[in-house]
């Protein structure tokens, strides 16, 4: 028995959201403020703390609708329509699962319909409406009558009434029936949990882990010791281990040694966790358990985490590093979410438990990260597993924003959370990527591999730019620094202010793809967000060999081929910026000024059409390169630039040595202000589209 979808409304950013939730882990990664809290605190809310919800968890357009909805004329009973915070969890079972707790809220009874819908909302019903429209009259004449008496007065308003009165809004339980077909629930058909008395604790137990963990490394600080009590007092509680509990309660007379002893049986599992996720350092430290009972207390407080270098030296647990601590306090507090997972020994354990943990790179230096993603699934596999027999499957969820995770993270887990607008959010799977590229597997393996090994930082990035190869990548920062200090003093001249952010100030993953930016073309489209390619104009000859462009009659570069639909060598030499950006659309890419993904090459440049970067910067900073090419150490046949025939096109043909030392010999000999030199116009246009919000 499993979930596998939710589904919330009109809460926070999630206006109208459903996500896939996998067997075992889902991974939901995401920018910032896309939705991946609030979709923790939704669960967290319905779940365990349905009287929780404040006026700031209503998304801003629910907001309006309640605040229209209760300025508006009364709305008949037969016509009105409840007005809520919803969630609903799609849960799927099989013939080998236990049914007893399920059976009083499935709907139907169609062997071949294995599905029931959990509903839960926070609702403003029709009686409570009458009366809050009723109370709202009554206030806005209190507020009224205020206002007359005292002209300071600032009067409340409609929202200020719905945030003070929220008690009109209920929390509900519902099983809906599902309708196979459309894959959704049918609100019209229910069973009321609330009159029927049903609780849903037995069908779902939800614990999560915060990324606001209480772990320091500040002096005296003992989280970790701590949760070992919790473990222990957990594992009390649930009677298992009970050979090392009761030997320890047979030992509490004897001495700290002693104690240590035991603690080092019963902590053995958790410790080995730890090691297998390199919380500790080889040969370095070894983290153990010791008792500090000292007989003065019987059960709290008695056990101590501590760092043993050697046999006579022991520090505390807050010597070691931050990042150390939070992986093993992350840990143990899985351990005890799980102990407290399995319920007391006489109550089976809930049929479905599931784990969110938000967040677990915090503090955590990128190798612990890998280290934490590759173990996690080792870590939680066996699921719940009591001594009774009354095992259960732990499904869980990770949130995260690190690309350390993602990189190092099965590709069909990922989640991916993107706002559409200002107030809804919308998940994808990745998986559906595979979809797009079912004509071309390679392509999508190729994608797959390289996107979680080597640039799993796109996913997390408002804008993106493809480049071709090593010289843009160790240029482009420097040249989005050059463009953001040119736009700087063009607005302090004009004495107006930028409204954009500097490019360096903004979140742009920079993405090297070679001549493949073809194949990232279905992902671009997926993400959603603005893009630029940065690529060659590759002009061939008529025997396809490499020439400047002015002797060209075709281009090698597959990449302008696909993205401009076989357009000619004389039309791409006649684009504007404008017909460079592009919007996809039954599945090809077309001219859209309106669009998010610009592709640019080099232009006609002072009566000069480049071919590469290397022949356009040339054309552009002779003078430059001229100055300091005895020094340059990208270069060769330096004379050749006293040759007044040459132009840039075989200067660069004959010249450059080694295009990524050529690179780097233009941000050596750079000024402080680089302005020394000049951006081609090609990539120069790009920036500045890229830039704009």
């Amino acid at each position: 028995m499993n979930i596998f979808k939710i589904q919330v409304g009109n809460y926070r950013l999630l206006k109208d959201f459903s996500i896939d939730i996998e067997e075992e882990l889902s991974l939901v990664i995401g920018k910032n403020n896309t939705g991946k809290t609030s979709l923790l605190l939704v669960l967290e809310k319905f779940l365990n703390s349905p009287s929780s919800f404040k006026f700031d968890d209503f998304n801003i357009e629910f907001k309006k609708e309640i605040k229209d909805l209760l300025e508006a004329g009364l709305i008949a009973e037969e016509e009105y329509i409840p007005k809520s915070i919803k969630l609903k969890i799609f849960i799927k079972y099989g013939e080998d699962d236990d049914l007893s707790n399920i059976s009083r809220v499935m709907m139907d009874l169609d062997p071949e319909n294995n599905v029931i819908v959990l509903g839960f909302e926070f609702a403003l019903h029709f009686a409570n409406y009458e009366r809050m429209k009723g109370e709202l009259i009554a206030f806005n004449e209190k507020e009224a009558q205020k206002k007359a008496e005292d002209e300071n007065y600032k009067v409340k308003s409609t929202c200020d009434f719905i945030e003070r009165h929220l008690s009109f809004f209920k929390s509900r339980r519902y099983s809906y029936e599902y309708n196979r077909t459309e894959n959704l629930a049918n609100e019209d058909v229910y069973v009321d949990l609330d009159d029927e008395k049903i609780s849903v604790k037995d069908i779902i137990s939800f614990k999560y882990i915060s990324a606001r963990r209480d772990v320091t490394n500040k002096e005296a600080d003992k989280t970790l010791s701590g949760q070992t009590s919790q473990i222990y007092e957990r594992t009390e509680e649930n009677d298992e281990q009970s050979k090392a509990i009761e030997a320890f309660k047979d030992q509490l007379i004897d001495t700290d040694d002693n104690l240590s002893n035991i603690y080092t049986n019963l902590f053995e599992d958790i410790v080995n966790k730890v090691e297998l996720f390199g919380g500790i350092k080889p040969n370095e430290s070894e983290i153990k358990i010791i008792s500090s009972l000292q007989h003065r207390e019987l059960l709290k407080g008695n056990t101590t985490v501590i760092y043993s270098h050697d046999a006579d030296n022991q520090l505390p647990e807050y010597y070691n590093g931050l990042g150390y601590m939070n992986l093993i306090s992350m840990i143990f507090e899985i351990e005890i979410k799980r102990q407290e997972f399995k319920g007391d020994k006489n109550k089976k354990p809930s049929d479905i438990n599931l784990l969110f943990i938000e967040e677990p790179e915090a503090h955590t230096h990128p190798q612990m990260q890998y280290v934490f993603i590759k173990n996690i699934k080792s870590l939680l596999k066996d699921g719940i597993v009591r001594e009774d027999g009354q095992n259960r499957k732990l499904q869980y969820i990770i949130s995260t924003h690190s690309s350390h995770i993602v990189a190092d993270s099965e590709f069909d887990d990922i989640k991916y959370l993107k706002k559409i607008s200002l107030n809804n959010v919308i998940a994808k799977n990745l998986k559906e990527l595979s979809l797009e590229y079912e004509e071309t597997p390679n392509q999508y393996q190729f994608l797959k591999q390289y996107l979680t090994i080597s640039r799993a930082e796109i996913f997390f990035a408002d804008k993106a730019v493809l480049i071709e190869g090593d010289t843009e990548r160790i240029l482009l920062p420097t040249m989005m620094k050059k463009v953001d200090i040119e736009e700087t003093q063009r607005f302090l001249e004009s004495g107006g202010n930028d409204p954009f952010l500097p490019l360096l100030s903004q979140n742009i993953s920079i993405i090297e793809v070679g001549a493949y930016s073809q194949i990232f073309e279905k992902f671009i489209e997926f993400l959603g967000i603005k893009s630029l390619i940065i690529t060659d104009l590759d002009a061939v000859d008529a025997d396809g060999e490499k020439c400047e462009v002015q002797n060209g009659v075709s281009f090698s570069n597959t990449a302008l081929s696909f993205f401009f639909n076989n357009k000619t060598l004389d039309d791409l030499k006649g684009y504007d910026l404008n017909s460079k950006i592009l919007k996809k659309g039954n599945g090809t890419w077309t001219n859209d000024p309106e669009g998010s993904l610009l592709v640019v090459y080099q232009t006609n440049e002072n009566g000069y059409n480049a071919r590469s970067f290397e022949d356009s910067f040339i054309h552009l900073n002779k003078a430059f390169v001229n100055d300091n090419k005895d020094s340059f150490k990208g270069l060769k046949n330096r004379e050749d630039f006293d040759d007044p025939v040459k132009n840039a096109y075989a200067l660069a043909k004959s010249c450059i040595k080694k295009k990524t030392h050529f690179a780097l010999d233009i941000l050596f000999f750079s000024s402080a202000n680089l302005n020394n030199w000049q951006i081609p116009e090609y990539i120069k246009e790009g920036l500045l589209w890229l830039k704009e919000d």
